[in-house]
């Protein structure tokens, strides 16, 4: 038999880590990306243990850990800047996605074919096509329809890097009225986020403009983000309107299957989208391995359908509680109230051991 020729619509992390899992003794493999550089600005994720464990399958692991930083804690915060809700995160690894996305690169095999181009008209004559063009997915609307097309919500997401490490007491997430902002340690520096409603966009935002109008919004936080800000650049910046995938039932059809953000694009609420991608690319590409396509599919949409969807419900409703407008005073007594729980079960276990 001869190769299969497999097409892969989209060069970001879905993409390249269906591209390193795949056997390329048995798959002719091609990847279409619109853009030949990788990008130079990006923020910090959050690598989860399910996304740790596919960054091992493909052999890229110990690179991320040594390349990126532990997420050990931090906390929900009130716009001063004092402590709501402490929040582990024993286990994490954060990594700059530019840096992942090189190493996912690095993972790639040489047979893997590059092509640099949009791919405005997709063939389909290929023994595989697969999405992975992310919220906007051409793949998606072209044989699941107009219906899922992406929606965009009204959120603004405006993000970047600093230089400098914050001090633990102000690494955490603000939640303010209608609003949050995000502080992390990155590796050479400070991972930074902020979401608001906005009128800008929705298609592409103006990045001066959005920071001009992120300073203005969280002129009355603490000093820690304050600073932050009077530090963010255009040129270490990035700016956007949120968009979501509609919901769906599945993620294959025929010759045709959707990994990543093209499947199920969520809000970053819970910091699981590139975690998720990854584990679709991986689980896709061992069912690929050792399946017959059919059986590979339908075991591919057992596995991750419902995962993904339920993770992409729980993203918009941890969205709405923190960018809760009327409820915001209810919400901060609530948090205080589970914190205080929270340090006494701690304090009580500490006792006892």
């Amino acid at each position: 038999m001869g190769m299969k020729k497999v097409d892969i619509i989209g060069g970001g992390i879905a993409g390249l880590a269906l591209a390193a899992r795949l056997d390329p003794g048995t798959f002719d493999v091609t990847v279409y990306e619109q853009r030949p550089e990788l990008p130079a600005v990006g923020t910090t994720l959050a690598m989860w243990p399910g996304a740790q464990r596919a960054l091992s399958e493909i052999g890229i692991l110990g690179a991320v850990r040594s390349r990126g930083s532990i997420i050990t804690a931090g906390a929900l915060r009130d716009p001063s800047g004092a402590a709501l809700l402490a929040v582990e995160g024993e286990g994490l690894v954060g990594i700059a996605r530019p840096e992942l996305l090189k190493l996912l690169d690095s993972a790639v095999p040489a047979s893997v074919e590059r092509v640099y181009q949009r791919a405005e008209v997709i063939a389909e004559n290929a023994w595989l096509t697969v999405g992975a063009d992310g919220v906007n997915s051409i793949v998606r609307r072209k044989f699941w329809g107009r219906r899922s097309a992406a929606r965009p919500t009204p959120f603004l997401a405006v993000r970047g890097v600093v230089p400098g490490t914050p001090v633990p007491g102000d690494v955490g997430e603000y939640w303010g009225k209608g609003e949050i902002f995000g502080l992390a340690p990155a590796v050479g520096g400070t991972n930074w986020y902020a979401s608001f409603r906005s009128d800008l966009g929705p298609e592409k935002v103006d990045v001066p403009e959005a920071l001009e109008l992120t300073r203005d919004r969280y002129g009355n936080y603490s000093e820690a983000v304050r600073d932050v800000l009077r530090q963010a650049t255009p040129g270490n910046s990035l700016a956007q309107r949120i968009w979501t995938a509609p919901p769906l039932a599945r993620y294959s059809r025929t010759n045709v299957v959707l990994v990543g953000d093209a499947g199920h694009a969520m809000t970053p609420n819970l910091g699981r989208g590139a975690c998720e991608a990854l584990v679709d690319a991986v689980s896709l590409g061992n069912l690929l391995n050792e399946l017959p396509k059919e059986e590979a599919l339908a075991a591919y949409d057992r596995k991750r359908v419902l995962r993904t969807q339920q993770l992409r419900l729980a993203s918009a409703l941890m969205g709405s509680v923190a960018l809760a407008q009327g409820m915001q005073p209810w919400r901060d007594g609530l948090l205080k109230r589970v914190g205080k729980r929270v340090a006494k079960a701690s304090a009580r276990s500490g006792t006892s051991k």
